[in-house]
């Protein structure tokens, strides 16, 4: 009976938690135990590879030759001296002259053009200028004005005379070979390059006109009179030049000399200009070629006094012809029989009449209607 007592009655709850805890330990035990540990991280391919072996017997690969092209050229001054003298030599010839001058090109880009060899460059310079005309023919026109161009990077290494000489060579070979381009721009600038060089002329003197009358003479008995043949060279071995003449001629004037190679460098650099003017008006039949020409020609007029007898005579000439072509535009007298007048000059004759006054975006035409409201 005392057994029965409690027998409606729930167990302890002390000892149903341990039972709860202990059947969760041998619940949880197996699970735990079961469970495999987390396999590992698989492997890169690329670790998994193994190098295979060399062979003893086979040698080494040599490494892989590259094609390599060089930039510059590392050359002795002896090297680049031998070059430009035999571009010297070949630069003469007008077959030659495309390939000899892109060389010269390539031995200032690379810097080969120093103090010690500029005097070599600069007889290359004037074996291309050996003739005055062919800088200025149709196939060699690009070629010229590439040499002399990139010449103008090393003209600070030449001496004063050669740097003078150079300038008048430039007239020639880039501004006048300018005037031939079909880029208004191009074009406007040499103009404006020409203009100044006629400005910075000086005045003509008598002197001047009196040698161009006695050089013009020399020129037209050397074209009437032929030299005569002799069976006997005057001097065979080329001794008399080295015999002296006597003090006078062995001791020469210094002051003498540099006076007359200052005149022949401005006689060259008029006749240079000269050379422009006429390249110039030959371009004059191009509408868009006209308004720079006429201020070109202008500007020579104004000048004229600053070049020589002959040569006043043909700017003049230039001078008319210009004026005349003016006044045949303005007339109407053309092919098509429209006014053929250029850009400038239609604005020049249509501002000639406008009546423009200070109050024009006020009272309209200069009528001073708004005269009161203005105070």
């Amino acid at each position: 009976m005392a057994g029965d007592l409690f027998q409606d009655l729930p167990p302890p709850v002390a000892v149903q938690s341990q039972q709860i805890v202990q059947s969760s330990v041998k619940i949880t035990t197996p699970e735990s135990s079961s469970k495999p540990p987390p396999p590992p991280a698989p492997a890169l391919k690329s670790a998994l590879k193994r190098p295979k072996p060399r062979p003893e017997s086979q040698p080494e690969a040599p490494p892989e030759k590259r094609l390599r092209f060089k930039t510059t050229t590392d050359a002795s001054e002896k090297q680049v001296i031998e070059a430009m003298q035999k571009i010297t030599s070949h630069i003469k010839n007008p077959s030659k002259f495309s390939k000899a001058s892109k060389l010269a090109i390539q031995l200032i880009q690379a810097g080969s053009v120093k103090e010690t060899t500029s005097d070599y460059f600069f007889a290359v310079l004037e074996a291309a200028m050996s003739s005055l005309t062919s800088c200025n023919e149709p196939s060699l026109r690009p070629d010229y004005h590439a040499l002399f161009s990139a010449a103008q990077d090393v003209a600070q290494l030449l001496s004063k005379k050669k740097q003078n000489l150079f300038s008048t060579w430039t007239i020639r070979a880039v501004w006048a070979n300018d005037l031939f381009t079909d880029d208004g721009f191009v074009f406007s600038k040499a103009t404006g390059r020409i203009k100044e060089d006629i400005s910075a002329l000086p005045l003509a003197t008598k002197d001047d006109d009196m040698e161009e009358a006695i050089a013009l003479k020399d020129e037209t008995k050397e074209t009437e009179e032929p030299s005569p043949i002799t069976s006997e060279e005057p001097d065979p071995f080329g001794l008399d030049a080295l015999i002296s003449k006597g003090k006078k001629d062995s001791l020469p004037n210094s002051k003498k000399d540099d006076e007359q190679e200052n005149r022949r460098l401005l006689k060259s650099k008029r006749e240079a200009l000269i050379t422009c003017l006429d390249f110039a008006a030959k371009r004059y039949n191009m509408p868009w070629c006209q308004t720079a020409i006429d201020i070109l020609a202008k500007h020579a007029f104004e000048n004229v006094s600053r070049f020589t007898a002959l040569q006043r005579g043909a700017i003049e000439k230039l001078w008319a012809s210009i004026k005349e072509q003016q006044t045949r535009r303005k007339q109407g007298k053309s092919v098509s029989g429209k006014l053929d007048v250029n850009g400038f000059e239609w604005l020049q004759q249509k501002y000639s009449t406008e009546k423009i006054s200070i109050r024009r975006s006020v009272g309209g035409n200069g009528d001073r209607q708004c005269q009161q409201w203005l105070g």
